[in-house]
């Protein structure tokens, strides 16, 4: 589209660089001056018969005079002023129009743009909903799945850090995650009264990383120290927003799983579980003491890569709503209007939903399901968290089931999902008979209706962070080479 305020700044220079009044450019143009006057102003969007006519009383080409190029610095200022003040923010204010004359400095129009800048930041915080989570998270999975979970220079980096510190392969230990913690410069400290909205805290200034005593909900505590040491490895700016501060948290997690699970020990474990047929998280977890979790996103990371299996993940509460989820192998998962997946409720007779009902959770749940793109084999478990039970599930097309253990399963089941006749309503039976007669009372979640939360990192409070930096901060810390922040995660 053209740009009506930078054609008319143009037109205005290339006028007053030709020594051309007003009057005789309008002449030219066979247009009254105030005609004119309203063109170089922005105000009106030319023919192409009207640019003709200027690119010859002007003496340029009609591409010259579209280009998209502020004339000159002082123009490119004057333009962002003009289009802050049509801008619906400035309209609002209920503020009367500024005019941009030769006695407005530079300085005072690039104030005025700063502040309109931060209002407008401000405005878009305030009025930033779950919805905007959704679409970063979607757009997040698209990114993820075109290259199919696999991030090769966070492989490289995390080779070259386990070499530094000496770990040749299998299980990364505590001590090895703290000599690599040492290696980058940092010391551990662990203690009680870590910020309850943190899981960790890097003090920069003095190159210390505090952790809990004791980590909740039987989170792994490599985990949490890796993750906090690849934010520094990555050297992760402060997020510009919401989708930047997911786009990190995978990053760092990733590394943090590269770390624990290396790339060409897992290959190889991977490869010969294949040749053997016999595939299957729960070795992946054991040959490298990780969390059945951790585990089942390595696999993702590898399968397609390295494997040649699409797959499809998925962590899903025990009130059936999907906490994550990632596929390349076009399984079809419940979907918001935004294409959104967090929050859905998944088919009660896929294996994520199926394995709850199943007392036995010592071993693995494995299930064929019939879905509307296909027949998926999925292997399924559950964990138990402070924030109540998941199930984390890793599936793939019946056509490579053939290399997994388990694929001998007789549990089995269809589902048509999103058809409602399929789960979602119920059956004619049961609603004939309750239909009327009962008022359920919802659990609402607290943050369905709320704002998301606000900050750099969003939902950290930062007043408890940096009075807990002020208190642990050694006596007599050295004086920093630069300036530095400290960073929450």
């Amino acid at each position: 589209m053209l740009d009506s305020l930078t054609i008319g700044r143009r037109i205005r220079q290339l006028r007053t660089q030709r020594g051309m009044t007003l009057d005789a450019l309008a002449a030219a143009l066979d247009r009254a001056p105030s005609q004119l006057s309203v063109i170089e102003n922005g105000k009106r969007e030319l023919k192409l018969s009207e640019l003709q006519k200027l690119s010859r009383a002007l003496s340029v080409s009609v591409d010259e005079l579209l280009s998209q190029d502020a004339p000159s610095p002082r123009a490119a200022l004057e333009i962002a002023l003009e289009r802050a003040q049509r801008g619906p923010l400035y309209v609002s204010l209920d503020l009367p129009p500024l005019p941009v004359r030769k006695s407005l400095s530079d300085e005072a129009i690039r104030t005025i743009l700063q502040l309109h800048d931060e209002l407008q930041r401000l405005l878009s915080q305030r009025a930033a909903t779950p919805e905007e989570a959704r679409r970063a998270n979607t757009a997040l999975r698209r990114a993820m799945r075109a290259r199919n979970n696999y991030f090769p220079e966070l492989e490289q980096t995390a080779k070259k850090l386990l070499a530094a510190v000496g770990q040749a392969g299998g299980p990364l230990s505590q001590r090895v995650a703290s000599d690599l913690a040492s290696h980058l410069g940092f010391s551990l400290h662990y203690v009680n009264d870590l910020p309850a909205s943190t899981r960790s805290v890097t003090d920069l200034e003095n190159g210390r990383i505090y952790l809990p005593v004791v980590e909740a909900g039987g989170t792994d505590q490599r985990s949490t120290l890796l993750q906090a040491l690849a934010a520094q490895v990555l050297q992760l700016a402060d997020p510009t927003d919401y989708e930047d501060f997911l786009r990190q948290r995978v990053e760092t997690n990733y590394l943090a799983g590269a770390l624990m699970v290396p790339e060409a020990s897992a290959v190889a474990f991977l490869h010969s579980a294949k040749d053997r047929r016999e595939l299957s998280v729960e070795d992946l977890r054991d040959a490298f003491a990780v969390t059945y979790e951790t585990a089942a996103h390595r696999f993702t990371n590898l399968a397609t890569e390295h494997l040649g299996i699409p797959v499809h993940f998925l962590k899903v509460h025990e009130s059936g709503s999907i906490s994550k989820a990632y596929e390349n192998d076009n399984v079809q998962f419940p979907t918001d209007a935004l294409g959104a997946v967090e929050g859905q409720n998944v088919c009660r007779y896929w294996s994520a939903r199926q394995v709850f009902d199943v007392a036995d959770r010592f071993s693995p749940y494995h299930q064929y399901t019939d879905k509307p793109t296909g027949t998926y084999w999925c292997t399924s478990r559950i964990q138990t968290t402070s924030r109540g039970a998941f199930s984390v599930s890793v599936g793939t097309p019946f056509a490579h089931v053939k290399w997994f253990r388990g694929r001998d399963t007789a549990n089995r089941f269809t589902s048509t999902c999103p058809d409602d006749a399929c789960c979602r309503r119920a059956p004619a039976s049961l609603a004939s008979r309750w239909e009327g007669h009962s008022i359920p009372s919802a659990r609402l979640n607290s943050s369905l209706l709320a704002a998301m939360p606000t900050g750099v990192f969003p939902g950290v409070d930062t007043t408890d962070v940096f009075q807990f930096l002020e208190a642990h901060a050694p006596a007599a810390p050295a004086a920093p080479a630069a300036p530095t922040v400290s960073a929450v995660r």
